[in-house]
């Protein structure tokens, strides 16, 4: 964990976070900026700076977010008229917290290209 981002501190409980599942491995919480009904950020237990330091690490952390949000999506209604999932990369790929993170989009139409 590192004491300086944002998302450790949820993990760890010293800032409050809005909650909507959490595992072991990966904590689910609504954004605080959501863009659509449904806005719900996914991430990893373990301090990920960025999607091209995934490899370090041994556990399967993309497809545990990813089956997290297939669950919060049937636990919430929306997984059978869709929903988005996006990652971002560094600053150009519209990284803004050094920390993996998987939004989850949903409870309206979402339009391609997203931006």
């Amino acid at each position: 964990m590192s004491s300086d981002c944002l998302f450790c501190r949820f993990i760890s409980g010293e800032l409050p976070v809005d909650k909507v599942a959490e595992t072991d491995d990966v904590l689910a919480f609504n954004d605080i900026n959501p863009q659509a009904p449904f806005h719900i950020l996914l991430i990893p237990k373990e301090h990920i700076p960025t999607l091209l330091d995934m490899k370090n690490f041994s556990k399967p952390y993309m497809s545990l977010m990813a089956d997290q949000a297939s669950k919060i999506a049937h636990q919430l209604g929306f997984a059978t008229s869709g929903y988005r999932l996006a990652l971002n990369c560094l600053k150009d790929g519209g990284q803004e917290i050094y920390h993996v993170h998987m939004h989850l989009l949903a409870g309206r139409s979402l339009t391609w290209p997203p931006g």
